[in-house]
């Protein structure tokens, strides 16, 4: 296990550059099984959850190369296609891409059920129907549940949720087979747009990505591309409002504005002094805060990713602050945690009540999930003291090169492996 030991209450700024996005970087690399030769990835960003997804890409008998710091060669035409087993599997969520991938590719696909945060219940049964309507077999065993098709036929699919996942999991599985498909009510995140392109790029024909409706035509061969990885919107997130909390002067760059416009309303809503331009922001805390209402919303709505942080940012705003959590019911477990560090919190359901400001004290305090890491952090740089945050591990996961972005914004803080 991993710690971060954080001394808060300093004055940060200076210039912190985003990576890439881990929720498009997970899709494209499971993607890349389809292409028929070899593909390149640029801006991938140096997480835990790459890691593990390119132990499973060699598990499978793939080439994986890193080229320079953020970019991969990866090579799947001599894959095996073998059961993916549940000790590879239930260290990321994403690990469910390998069913559409492989499905796809080889009509077959043995997977354990995936594993990553626990933030709620997300089963994969909207997935799971997808490929059944476009004539695979599911059964299960145990853990793993074990896909099969003698051939793949486009159809119609209408999603009950506008699901991330299912959405890129059923363009996976549809990218090769016969005739056309059409998702209706598809998520519309920007990473969905990133994995279409990253399809098409190799030659699939996937029009209205980004839209509720998307139709794929399919194809026999998916050819070698290079293509980079968008910047992680959750990740801009996050540094902004340490800006916001924190900086005298913090300008994030590498992103791309109209992915953050739920935010950057939200924030500008608070009182927040920002400015932002073609691929940067600047932001500082010369500002009082407001108390602000948030509801988290599918794409383009505010994001259940920024959620926890900004309510770390909340304890610092004037008046009651709420968090209506519509995507995942178990996403508050931050808010306990912040209760240690002297938060003034009520949860009723699904709304969290911030009462602001308030000075936060240091505390031993644990991460819960990726994002619940994430809003520790601001609360222990933003604490008068040393706060000790356990299961760090849930961090990497998600933000590449923390500690050193941060220390080079004049944070002081330690990881330390125990």
């Amino acid at each position: 296990m991993k710690l971060l030991k954080i001394c808060g209450g300093r004055t940060l700024g200076g210039t912190v550059r985003i990576s890439g996005a881990k929720n498009s970087a997970v899709a494209l690399i499971p993607a890349a099984i389809l292409c028929d030769e070899n593909v390149k990835l640029l801006n991938v960003p140096n997480i835990s959850d790459i890691d593990n997804l390119a132990i499973i890409l060699r598990y499978l008998n793939a080439k994986v190369e890193k080229i320079s710091q953020d970019s991969l060669y990866i090579a799947s035409c001599n894959i095996e296609n073998k059961e993916i087993t549940e000790d590879m599997t239930r260290k990321l969520r994403a690990s469910y891409y390998f069913m559409g991938a492989l499905l796809g590719k080889y009509k077959k696909a043995v997977v354990s059920f995936p594993g990553g945060c626990t933030i709620g219940s997300r089963p994969i049964d909207l997935h799971l129907k997808g490929f059944e309507a476009l004539g695979a077999n599911v059964e299960y065993d145990g853990n793993k549940v074990i896909i099969t098709a003698e051939e793949l036929n486009g159809n119609n699919i209408y999603l009950d949720i506008a699901s991330v996942g299912a959405t890129v999991n059923i363009m996976l599985a549809a990218v090769k087979a016969k005739g056309t498909t059409i998702i209706e009510n598809a998520a519309r995140e920007p990473e969905i747009v990133n994995i279409a392109m990253f399809l098409n790029s190799m030659g699939a024909k996937i029009t209205g990505a980004g839209t509720n409706t998307i139709k794929i035509k399919g194809v026999n061969y998916l050819k070698k591309c290079t293509h980079e990885v968008i910047p992680d919107r959750i990740e801009a997130a996050t540094y902004i409002m340490i800006g916001a909390a924190l900086c005298d002067n913090l300008v994030v760059e590498n992103i791309i504005p109209e992915h953050m416009e739920a935010l950057i309303r939200k924030l500008k809503e608070m009182g927040v002094n920002i400015e932002v331009t073609d691929d940067k922001v600047y932001v500082n805390n010369k500002n009082k805060l407001k108390a602000v209402k948030v509801r988290t919303l599918v794409y383009p709505g505010f994001p259940t990713d920024m959620q926890q942080i900004m309510a770390t940012l909340m304890t610092q705003a004037k008046g009651v602050s709420e968090i209506e959590e519509t995507i995942f019911e178990n996403r508050f477990q931050n808010l306990y945690e912040l209760q240690k560090m002297g938060a003034k919190v009520k949860i009723v359901g699904n709304k969290g009540y911030i009462t602001g400001p308030t000075k936060l004290k240091s505390d031993n305090i644990t991460a819960t999930d990726l994002r619940a890491g994430a809003s520790l952090v601001l609360a222990a740089l933003i604490a008068d003291g040393e706060t000790t945050i356990n299961n760090a591990d849930y961090i990497l996961r998600g933000y590449e090169n923390m500690q050193e972005k941060l220390t080079r914004l004049g944070a002081k803080i330690e990881l330390i492996q125990i």
